[in-house]
């Protein structure tokens, strides 16, 4: 039975390149995805687009790229990646570009049509029930979660790279397996085992072992050279999620379980742009060392309602710590947050809300603070989401302030103020959504 080698080559913006590397150098894969987006990650970048049409794609994709290129050139080994983030054409120009540099004949394709900025304005944001347009100049992005026709559309066009912005994170891997086995696009149930084979491999090393690895409860081997997963997938759908066998790390029963649970909320119905998949019925079985063998998904017809991410200006995030050590170093700690407060009382209209904290003692869970607790050191941390980029800049002047005006003995002060993009979820009718791809070509690719 014919089979395709997919590969993850990235599971989040700035994941690891040498695992990728080593796929495309022996893993004789089919295809190597690299799945790059997350919610803020794409607002972030249409904001950047905004300063510079030119820019909005992943800053790693040029590295990647030279990295990976000729080893899947020479290989046959064809990429998909959302790494266009808010401006796959640009991206795809530059691997174009670099391609030809390299002296590679590589055929580029960037997919569009996700960014629905000019359409959300009706549509209601599901966290407070009012339209889009009531952000007003707040509204920064919006992006719609498309599926893998015009992925499938660019593959079938011979393209050996293809780009897009906000895909579904499982599409970017069930296109090549539409592409490659002509399934339909109502073949509910193979849509929904491959989308299952996406879901298991869009994080990466989360199913190598690298976000299972807890030390003495779930130990995993040479985790500092943890490698990517791929999928040997077969025409019906159903797959085995292995590694390279020199690569760190483990794939099994309960890593490939702990991944499939990831992002899940009814494992019946899990909505994807092309299908609703059921993944209750799944099984996983190790059928040998660092393979295991997934079967049982299925689906639905998909809903024709599309998720969308939509990013706003939400205020300015002011930022300081300090660090404290030795004896007393809690009571330091907690005078010194009473100083920033104090100091900044002048500031409160325009502070939306503010945290302060001790790293070490109560930061991550300040309701079950041991009282007894003596640490050896903490770090102050004090933070507050401000209306305005100067407030923000106060908010760690005054931390910083510390060294000299507060308790004895901080040191290692750092400060920032960057400006927050919120993010808020909508709904868009999917034929409000149309995408397509174009091929780089000469002037196609401008510099």
């Amino acid at each position: 039975m014919k089979t395709i080698r997919i590969g993850a080559g990235a599971g989040f913006q700035g994941d690891r390149i040498e695992p990728a590397v080593d796929l495309a150098r022996r893993g004789e894969l089919d295809f190597l995805i690299f799945e790059c987006l997350a919610e803020r990650t794409i607002a972030l970048a249409q904001q950047a687009r905004r300063r510079d049409p030119a820019s909005g794609f992943d800053p790693l994709l040029e590295r990647r790229m030279r990295a990976v290129l000729p080893h899947c050139a020479a290989n046959g080994t064809r990429i998909v990646t959302n790494m266009g983030a808010a401006n796959p054409r640009a991206a795809a120009a530059l691997v174009y570009r670099l391609a030809r540099e390299m002296g590679l004949s590589t055929r580029v394709a960037a997919v569009t049509g996700d960014d629905v900025l000019d359409r959300i304005g009706c549509h209601l944001l599901e966290e407070t029930d009012q339209p889009a347009a009531a952000l007003g100049e707040r509204l920064v992005s919006a992006n719609a979660y498309i599926g893998c026709g015009s992925i499938v559309a660019a593959l079938d066009a011979e393209a050996d790279v293809v780009i897009c912005g906000r895909a579904s994170d499982p599409a970017l891997f069930l296109a090549p397996l539409v592409h490659s086995f002509g399934w339909a696009m109502d073949d509910w149930t193979r849509l929904g085992r491959g989308t299952l084979v996406g879901h298991l491999l869009e994080c990466a090393a989360q199913i190598t072992g690298g976000y299972f690895a807890d030390p003495g409860f779930k130990d995993v081997p040479d985790l500092a050279r943890v490698g990517f997963p791929l999928a040997e997938v077969s025409a019906d759908g159903n797959a085995i999620i292995t590694k390279l066998p020199e690569a760190g790390g483990m794939v099994s029963r309960a890593t490939c379980i702990e991944q499939l649970l990831y992002e899940i909320h009814d494992p019946a119905r899990y909505f994807q742009p092309d299908v609703v998949a059921d993944f209750s019925a799944v099984t996983l079985d190790e059928v040998g060392p660092d393979r295991v063998a997934v079967a049982g998904a299925s689906g639905t017809p998909a809903t024709r309602q599309l998720k969308v991410s939509v990013g706003y200006h939400d205020g300015w995030l002011g930022e300081g710590q300090i660090s404290y050590a030795g004896a007393n170093c809690v009571a330091r700690g907690r005078l010194a947050l009473d100083l920033v407060r104090a100091r900044l009382v002048d500031c409160h209209e325009h502070v939306h809300e503010e945290r302060g904290e001790l790293i070490g003692l109560n930061s991550i869970a300040p309701d079950r603070m041991c009282r007894d607790s003596k640490p050896n050191e903490i770090r102050m941390r004090y933070a507050a989401r401000c209306v305005d980029e100067a407030t923000a800049t106060r908010i760690g002047e005054e931390v910083e302030s510390l060294y000299l005006c507060g308790p004895a003995g901080g040191g290692g002060a750092t400060k920032s103020a960057r400006e927050i993009i919120g993010i808020a979820s909508a709904l868009i009718p999917a034929e409000q959504v149309v995408t397509s791809y174009e091929i780089m070509e000469g002037q196609d690719a401008p510099a």
